[in-house]
C-alpha cells in the first residue's frame, strides 16, 4: 500500500511527531520517505537527532514532494498553512487532517477543486502504540483513502471509521479523554500517599489499575457496569468507595467535561 510512496508532515509538535515515530517504527514507511516540517528550528533539531528523520522549515516544497500529506498544525494556524501550499496540492495527493475542530468542507475550499482530504482526531496514547482515532472522509476522498489513513493510524493504536458529524464527539471524548484519565491516576497517586504508601508504588498500583481495566473493557463480552458489579461485594470496600464517588457526582463531572470539550471543539471549527 505504501510502497515508494512519500509523508509530509506539517508540523512537529507532539501529535506530529508521535505519527511519524509509530510510521517508522512500525515500518509502514522506511525513515528516508517521511519528511517533518515546523517553523521551530530547535523542533525540528530534535526530531532529526532522536529519530533521525529528514526536517524542514518548507511546508510548500515539502508538500509537493509528498504522496500523503498530514496537516499536524493548531487549529489557529491551519487556514494560514493551507493557503501556504495549496498551489502544490492536486488530486493525485491525499492531505489528513488532525486538527481538532476543522471540518473537511473548510480544508477542501482553500485547496484546488478535486483534493482528497480526511479529516482525523488522534490522541496521544498513541505515543505507546496504544492510541484511539476516528477517520472522516471529505467529498472527494475514496474508499482507499480511508484504508490508507486507517493503516496509518493503526500504526500507533487503532482506528474507527465514523461519519464527519460525529468528530466533535470524538474529540470531547478520546481526543481529550486521556487527560481526563490521567487526572483519575494523578487523585488515585494521591489518594495512596494519602493512605500511607510510598508515591512511586501508588503511581505504579494506580496506572496498572488503569490499564488493566481498560484492557477488561476491550476484552471483556461484559458491559463496564457489568465488570463493576462484579468488583463490588455488598457492603465491602469497593461499595464503600463508590458512595463517595457517587456522592460527589463523578459520573455526572465527567459526562459535562466531555460535552465542554465537544462544545470547544465546535467553537473552533467556526473560528473561535
Amino acid at each position: 500500500m505504501f510502497k515508494g510512496k512519500k509523508i509530509a508532515i506539517i508540523g512537529g509538535g507532539k501529535m506530529g511527531s508521535i505519527i511519524a515515530q509509530g510510521l517508522f517504527e512500525q515500518k509502514i514507511f522506511s525513515k528516508r520517505n517521511i519528511t517533518v516540517t515546523d517553523i521551530n528550528s530547535a523542533r525540528l533539531d530534535y526530531i532529526r537527532s532522536t529519530m533521525g528523520l529528514k526536517v524542514s522549515h518548507d511546508n510548500i516544497n515539502s508538500a509537493k514532494n509528498a504522496d500523503i500529506i498530514v496537516i499536524a498544525v493548531k487549529p489557529q494556524n491551519m487556514a494560514a498553512t493551507l493557503t501556504e501550499f495549496s498551489s502544490v496540492i492536486d488530486a493525485s495527493k491525499v492531505v489528513i487532517s488532525i486538527a481538532a475542530g476543522i471540518t473537511t468542507s473548510f480544508i477542501e475550499a482553500s485547496l484546488p477543486k478535486g483534493a482528497r482530504v480526511l479529516r482525523v482526531m488522534p490522541n496521544t496514547p498513541a505515543l505507546v502504540g496504544e492510541g484511539a482515532a476516528a477517520v472522516a472522509k471529505g467529498s472527494c476522498a475514496t474508499i482507499g483513502d480511508i484504508k490508507l489513513t486507517r493503516a496509518i493510524l493503526d500504526a500507533v493504536g487503532m482506528s474507527v471509521e465514523v461519519d464527519e458529524k460525529l468528530m466533535d464527539a470524538i474529540t470531547g471524548l478520546s481526543g481529550s479523554g486521556p487527560a481526563y484519565c490521567f487526572m483519575i491516576i494523578e487523585a488515585l497517586i494521591d489518594a495512596g500517599v494519602k493512605m500511607g504508601l510510598p508515591r512511586d508504588l501508588a503511581a505504579q498500583l494506580a496506572a496498572q489499575t488503569m490499564l488493566g481495566a481498560a484492557r477488561l473493557c476491550l476484552q471483556s463480552d461484559k458491559q463496564p457496569a457489568q465488570l463493576r458489579e462484579m468488583v463490588t461485594s455488598p457492603g465491602g470496600t469497593t461499595a464503600a468507595g463508590l458512595k463517595v464517588l457517587e456522592a460527589g457526582k463523578i459520573r455526572e463531572t465527567v459526562i459535562s467535561a466531555v460535552e465542554a470539550a465537544t462544545k470547544r471543539s465546535k467553537e473552533l471549527s467556526g473560528g473561535k
